[in-house]
C-alpha cells in the first residue's frame, strides 16, 4: 500500500511557492523587469525553495490566466530546459482557493472538525473541503517540514490502527524533534508492508540529506517494527519504550492495594542518573514486588518490566534517545481525534494515504496556544521550532511556502 513514489506524480512537482503579497503580484505579473526582480529577491532570501539549476540562469517562458481565479501565472524555463510554474503563497495549490479562505477552516481541521460542519458555517460543499486538505498530502513530509534545519537523529515510531471502510490498516507514524515525519498505511502489521511503510521515510529523507540515517528510534516490542526499523537502517540503535512497559503494569493493576508504592518504585527506577543506578533500582524493585501480596498476573508484569533492564538501560549510552513514547502519543491523540471525528477514513487507498500526509503537514504547521508559543521562544509550531525560521507570519502561507517544489530537493524528469 505504501510506495515512496505515489506522492510524487508523473510530471513531478514543479511548481515555485513564494512569499508575494497580492498587491506586489498584480504589479509586477506583467511587467518582466519586475517579475525578475520578485524572483530575485526571493532567491537571494531563500534559495531552498528554487531548483538546484535556477541559480545558473533562467528565462520567462510563458503566462497564462487561471480559469478558476482570474489571475496570470508566469511560468520559467531554466538552463537545462525544465519548466517551472511561480505561485503566489495567498493562492492554495492548483489555484483551488485564496489562502485567506482557507485557513480558518484547515486550522479547525486539525481540531478534528468534520467536512459537512465546515461545509455547514464556511459554505461549499464538504467534498470540496475534503479534497482541498488532501491536496497537501501530495508534498513531502519530511521536505516540507525539514527546510533549515538537520533531520532529527532520534525519531520514534508506532503504528495507529485505523480502518478504511471497514477494514482495518495501519498507519505507520513517524516522529522526530516534535514533528510528524511520516504517516503511511500499511494493510497488515507484518514485517514486509511495514518495511515499504516505514521506507517511505526513507526516501523522502534521503531526499533532503542523501545520507539520511537516524542514530536511535524509539518503539515498542513488536518484532515486525523492529525487523522493519533494521532492515532499512541496519546500524539503527532501537530504543524499548519503558512507558509500554509500566502501561502493562497500570491496565489490570491500578485497583490493587500496593499500586501507588509501586507506582512510585517503578518511576524512581526510570529517573535513575546511570545505568548502573537503573539496574540496581529494578532488581530492588522485584525483590520488593516478590514480597508483596499481589496478584499473580500483575507480579508477572513487573517481573517482565525488570527482566527488560537491559533493554531500557541502551538508552544510557545514547544521550537524546528518547526512553518513552510521550512525544510520539501526543502527536497521534491529535491524528486519532481527526480520524475518529470524520468517521474513519474512507475512499481509495491513495485517497486515504494522501489523508494521512495531510494531517501530518497540518499537525506541524498549525499554530499552537500563545501560551505554548510563548513557552516556545515564540515559534508558533512544531515546524517553526525546528528549523528556528517562519517564512511568512501566515502560517497557512508559511506551509505552502514550505512546500515550494513539494518539499522535494531532486526533480523528476518530465517534458517541459
Amino acid at each position: 500500500m505504501a510506495d515512496g513514489t505515489v506522492a510524487r506524480s508523473s510530471r513531478g512537482h514543479r511548481t515555485i511557492c513564494l512569499p508575494i503579497s497580492e498587491d506586489s503580484y498584480a504589479h509586477a505579473v506583467d511587467d518582466p523587469a519586475a517579475f525578475r526582480r520578485l524572483l530575485d529577491e526571493g532567491f537571494r532570501a531563500s534559495p531552498e525553495l528554487f531548483p538546484p539549476g535556477f541559480a545558473r540562469g533562467y528565462e520567462l517562458k510563458d503566462e497564462r490566466t487561471s480559469a478558476k481565479r482570474g489571475l496570470p501565472i508566469r511560468r520559467i524555463r531554466l538552463r537545462d530546459g525544465a519548466a517551472n510554474s511561480v505561485r503566489p503563497s495567498f493562492l492554495m495549490p492548483y489555484m483551488a482557493a485564496r489562502v485567506a479562505d482557507a485557513e480558518g477552516p484547515l486550522f479547525l481541521r486539525t481540531f478534528g472538525v468534520p467536512f459537512w460542519a465546515l461545509a455547514r458555517v464556511f459554505g461549499r460543499d464538504p467534498m470540496s473541503w475534503y479534497r482541498l486538505t488532501c491536496g497537501l498530502g501530495r508534498s513531502s513530509i519530511v521536505g516540507t517540514t525539514v527546510r533549515r534545519a538537520r533531520l532529527p537523529e532520534h525519531l520514534l515510531a508506532d503504528e495507529h490502527h485505523q480502518t478504511i471502510d471497514g477494514e482495518k490498516v495501519y498507519l505507520a507514524t513517524t516522529v522526530g524533534d516534535g514533528c510528524v515525519l511520516g504517516v503511511e498505511p500499511a494493510a497488515s502489521a507484518g514485517a514486509a508492508e511495514l518495511t515499504d511503510a516505514y521506507g517511505v521515510l526513507k526516501a523522502e529523507g534521503r531526499d533532503v540529506e542523501p545520507q539520511f540515517a537516524p542514530r536511535t528510534v524509539s518503539v515498542d516490542g513488536w518484532a515486525a517494527t523492529h525487523q522493519a526499523w533494521l532492515t532499512l537502517f541496519p546500524l539503527v540503535v532501537l530504543l524499548r519504550c519503558f512507558l509500554h512497559g509500566w502501561l502493562d503494569i497500570r491496565s489490570r493493576g491500578k485497583l490493587s492495594e500496593p499500586f501507588r508504592e509501586l507506582s512510585k518504585r517503578v518511576w524512581e527506577s526510570y529517573h535513575a542518573p546511570s545505568r548502573r543506578s537503573f539496574a540496581q533500582r529494578l532488581r530492588r524493585l522485584r525483590e520488593w514486588a516478590r514480597r508483596q501480596a499481589m496478584s499473580a498476573w500483575l507480579r508477572e508484569q513487573v517481573e517482565k518490566l525488570c527482566g527488560r533492564s537491559k533493554e531500557y538501560a541502551t538508552a544510557y549510552a545514547h544521550p537524546g534517545g528518547h526512553r518513552t513514547s510521550n512525544m510520539l502519543d501526543r502527536m497521534m491523540r491529535g491524528m486519532n481525534r481527526d480520524f475518529d471525528r470524520g468517521q474513519h477514513l474512507h475512499g481509495s487507498p491513495a485517497a486515504c494515504r494522501l489523508h494521512g500526509r495531510a494531517w501530518a503537514l497540518l499537525a506541524n504547521y498549525a499554530p499552537w496556544h500563545p501560551a505554548v508559543a510563548r513557552a516556545n521562544e515564540g515559534w508558533r509550531c512544531p515546524a517553526e521550532r525546528h528549523n528556528g525560521h517562519r517564512y511568512h507570519d501566515d502560517w497557512l502561507q508559511n506551509l505552502l511556502i514550505s512546500a515550494s517544489l513539494g518539499g522535494y530537493r531532486s526533480a523528476t524528469p518530465q517534458n517541459p
